[in-house]
């Protein structure tokens, strides 16, 4: 009997039982579908994260306050950090106060959770640049005048696509006046980099933040490759006007690589677990080729009283088992490819094709691990004892 053959036979096999072979495949479909939609959730979520770093530019700094009782940053601290001498790698300093506000215009309103309040220079530091109208200026800022540029999500939820430039906002009850709207960035995840304002910092203040310590303070090298050099100025400089401790200082590569090692970890985690789920499809292929065994004992012992070697019908039977895992595991990809179109739990899945690889390996693996114990019974029945038995 050729190769074929016995695989004629594997799948007449798997064709009688058919609801017990659904089952069976369910079990390796949903494990497989399980391990590659967790895993592509983990990468979705990494994404989006590594996103929204990025988007602060690769060689920016921000300084943050941790202790309230060194009085937290101030505009002086912030000046002192653009320091031609002590830091001489600094390109821009930005203070930013950032505070949550409500804009309306014409009766609509729209919350944002960042009213920015910063510097001109905030702009290209943050790569933020605008799409249409322009940034307000340094005599803007100087002048605390109440000028606004708003983020695209929300000049589109105010302006239903009209051309807000020019208009006037209302914010804390004061007027601020469009200058331009930002260029539209990527948003993977749930949070949108769009929902924003920004607006010169004395303003406000004044309207809405008050004059207490800055939210941080946004420092830009003066090259991605000037980010350690300068961190170690501007940290010198910070000793001297803050308690040890009372600050922090976080670069955007930094919180980078502390967010790649983070989601590796989450992203094996979720597929660990998800693993379990083929282990347990894996024991019901046992159970099932038992039980398949079991019942084609006689045929098993017809076939071996015809001349059918041991291998053959080892081999028949340890394919029966390997074709409903692998069967299992394609339709799990399929269900796992549908799957990710869609948002789980706020994240865009992302399908690692690695994962889809090691998934139906897996899944061949299960077949001919856990089909070995049925098939070697099958194959060591006895003719004679087959035959007798009912």
């Amino acid at each position: 009997m050729n190769f074929l053959e016995i695989v004629r036979f594997a799948l007449r096999g798997i064709g009688a039982n058919k609801l017990r072979s659904t089952l069976t495949m369910l079990g390796i479909l949903i494990g497989v579908a399980a391990v590659i939609l967790l895993v592509a959730v983990g990468n979705g979520s990494s994404r989006a994260v590594t996103s929204r770093i990025e988007a602060l530019g690769t060689n920016t700094l921000t300084v943050m306050s941790t202790s309230r009782e060194s009085g937290g940053l101030t505009m002086r601290i912030a000046e002192a950090l653009d320091d031609p001498v002590l830091a001489p790698g600094v390109r821009s300093v930005s203070p930013v106060v950032s505070t949550a506000a409500t804009l309306s215009y014409e009766g609509a309103g729209h919350e944002i959770s960042s009213f920015v309040g910063t510097t001109p220079s905030w702009f290209a530091a943050s790569n933020s640049p605008v799409g249409t109208g322009a940034i307000f200026t340094a005599d803007d800022e100087a002048q605390a005048r109440r000028v606004v540029v708003l983020g695209r999500t929300v000049a589109d939820e105010l302006f239903a696509g009209a051309d807000p430039v020019g208009q006037q906002v209302t914010v804390g009850g004061a007027l601020f006046t469009v200058t331009g709207v930002l260029k539209e960035k990527n948003s993977p995840g749930s949070q949108d980099l769009n929902d924003t304002a920004i607006a010169p910092i004395g303003a406000v203040r004044q309207v809405l933040a008050g004059f207490g310590p800055l939210s941080s303070i946004l420092v830009e090298a003066s090259g991605p490759s000037m980010v350690g050099t300068v961190q170690g100025e501007i940290t010198t400089i910070l000793d001297t006007r803050l308690e040890p401790g009372g600050y922090r200082v976080q670069s955007a590569s930094q919180l980078l690589e502390t967010q790649t090692e983070t989601a590796g970890t989450f992203t094996t985690l979720l597929g660990a677990v998800a693993a379990i789920s083929l282990l347990v499809g894996g024991i019901g292929i046992t159970n099932i080729m038992l039980v398949t065994v079991t019942e084609r004992t006689r045929e098993i012992g017809i076939r071996k009283a015809l001349g059918a070697p041991r291998r053959v019908i080892l081999t028949q039977f340890l394919i029966e088992a390997t074709l409903l895992s692998v069967i299992g595991g394609v339709l799990g990809v399929a269900a796992a490819v549908l799957g990710s179109r869609f948002s789980i739990v706020g994240v865009q899945p992302v399908i690692v094709p690695g994962s889809v690889v090691l998934a139906l390996g897996v899944s061949v693996l299960i077949g001919l691990f856990f089909g070995g114990l049925p098939a070697a019974r099958a194959a060591r029945l006895r003719p004679i004892d087959a035959l007798r038995y009912e």
